[in-house]
């Protein structure tokens, strides 16, 4: 009868500890969750910003679009970039700038 009450105890906690490791698993990627959204946030915060300045400090390169689509600003030293994604300015070379398509 011991062994049988032993079993049971022991398929009781094995049980008990999945629970909890599933429950600690789902805590952790909640975190993960909140973490990548607060990245996100904060890289189109960066991307905004960076993209108001540009257009208040630097000139719009008219008729042009970099690689991605988004328009080309030229700074006071003449070198040509546009913003990325996370807010970044990236320098372009001359091959690189791209003719924006023509709206009939």
């Amino acid at each position: 009868m011991s062994k049988k009450y032993l079993l049971g105890l022991l398929t009781l906690a094995l049980a008990g500890s999945v629970s909890l490791s599933a429950q600690a698993q789902e805590k952790k990627t909640v975190g993960q969750t909140i973490d990548q959204t607060a990245n996100k946030v904060g890289h189109k915060t960066a991307e905004v910003a960076v993209k108001g300045s540009a257009k208040v400090a630097d000139k719009t390169y008219k008729g042009k679009m970099a690689p991605d689509g988004t328009n080309v600003y030229i700074d006071g030293n003449n070198r040509k970039y546009y913003v990325n994604k996370k807010g970044t300015k990236v320098y372009l070379k001359t091959a690189e700038i791209k003719d924006k398509p023509a709206h009939h």
